[in-house]
């Protein structure tokens, strides 16, 4: 790497960006951190780099970009949050002088051993359950696996081995980086690339649907030669290595509820048989997986009723497999969040499947107009009218179908806020 004056755009919350400081401080980089977030906005991420920054090796310019850290640096590492990065003004300046951008992914890709396997899920739900799933069978499996990506921290400065096998979670935004020229040395790395699904989502980000769903398929790209396509029954694609992604009806129960759980541990089981490993060899531990966290997570029993944290929902057919995966119970629906862009009838439409829904946040009124209810504003009134309403044998679950950026620092924030509500009541 020839790059020795980098500006890291947007530390971040979730480990990426502090990630890339210390692996970039670690090859002798000279690193600028800017972000339009104010210091205390940014606790958690600025002190994982604090040793770095107290001696030096970091700069930090927070609460605004100013477009010379853009321009004199040789590596821009662009933050995927960054929405429309292609008409960014900072991103542009960047490109126009000459200056290589890439993101934290991109540099975990040049990072890792050429000889690693790696295994990449992507698709509007199902990717963070798929991956997790994936991960642990081959660890059952006696597989050295890391997971890492969209599912959160960094693999960056992590002890990645020579056999190692990685499992990838890739968000839209990510896939859309590395198909850019720059963004990574090594365009085909993927041994075996998963599509679970796709339907409309982060139209704020991407400024389309067909932009997102072509940033989507572009994991097809970076296959190896040898690499194999897993898509789901809705992915229209063409690709000469592409299979269609089955539902193994011999599945035992799982530990995680619902139908499409199922669909996730059999993408997860067809993903290690690609990798050659067999299935008998992972079966067991991919249906003894007990979810994530925020992920149709079991809060608690209260007076009868189930309270379920499901706050991971981000899309609209998320909250309706939540649904589904429930009953026959009456369910109780928290729902809505920031505005991605995305329809919110199909949202509104769950009032007639639920026993009741709460609509908060920045959409929660559109929905609850569309639900021909009033909309009740903030995650505790929806907690604590859900409390009044719901009987025994009945559940609540928060499953907002929204972004959570409106009222809560992230989707984990807005988990964590709903579970000390429910222990509290």
């Amino acid at each position: 790497m020839d790059e020795r004056r980098a500006t890291v755009m947007g530390l971040g919350s979730f480990g990426g960006g502090a990630g890339a400081v210390r692996h970039l401080c670690a090859l002798g980089c000279d690193v600028l951190v800017t972000d339009m977030a104010p210091a205390e906005k940014l606790t958690s991420s600025l002190e994982a780099i604090r040793d770095l920054v107290d001696s030096g090796a970091v700069t930090l310019r927070l609460g605004e970009h100013n477009v010379s850290d853009f321009t004199t640096c040789d590596l821009l590492v662009a933050n995927p949050a960054v929405k429309l990065p292609w008409e960014n003004r900072f991103v542009r300046a960047a490109q126009a002088a000459g200056v290589r951008v890439t993101t934290e992914i991109g540099l975990v890709i040049d990072a890792l051993p050429e000889s690693c396997k790696v295994v990449a899920v992507t698709g509007s739900s199902g990717k963070s359950t798929t991956s997790a799933m994936i991960h642990a069978g081959l660890k059952s499996a006696g597989v050295n696996a890391l997971l890492g990506g969209n599912i959160g921290g960094s693999l960056l400065g992590q002890d990645i081995t020579e056999n190692a096998t990685v499992v990838l979670e890739l968000s839209s935004a990510m896939l859309w980086w590395l198909a850019q020229p720059g963004c990574t040395e090594r365009t085909r790395f993927l041994d075996v690339a998963l599509i679970t699904n796709i339907t409309p989502n982060h139209v704020d980000w991407h400024g389309s649907v067909e932009h997102y769903t072509q940033s989507k398929l572009n994991i097809a790209q970076m296959l190896k030669d040898s690499g194999m396509l897993l898509v789901g029954p809705n992915v229209d694609t063409d690709h000469e290595r592409a299979q269609r992604l089955e539902l193994i009806t011999s599945l035992p129960e799982l530990a995680t509820p619902g139908a499409h759980n199922r669909v996730n541990a059999s993408a997860a089981l067809a993903a290690c048989e690609a990798l050659g490993v067999d299935r008998e060899r992972t079966l067991a531990s991919i249906a003894e997986f007990a979810g994530l966290p925020h992920r149709l997570e079991l809060v608690r029993t209260h007076k009868g009723v189930r309270w379920y944290n499901d706050s991971k929902s981000t899309t609209p057919e998320a909250t309706r497999l939540a649904l589904e995966a429930l009953r026959p119970a009456r369910v109780h629906l928290i729902v809505g969040g920031s505005d991605k862009g995305v329809d919110l009838a199909p949202i509104a439409d769950l009032v007639r499947q639920s026993a009741a829904l709460y609509c908060i946040g920045q959409t929660g009124e559109t929905i609850a107009r569309l639900a021909g209810i009033e909309p009740v504003g903030t995650l505790s009134e929806a907690v604590r009218l859900a409390a009044s309403n719901a009987k025994e044998g009945e559940a609540v679950v928060l499953s907002p179908g929204c972004a959570s950026f409106d009222q809560f620092r992230s989707f984990e924030d807005r988990g964590n806020q709903f579970r000390d509500l429910v222990h509290s009541l």
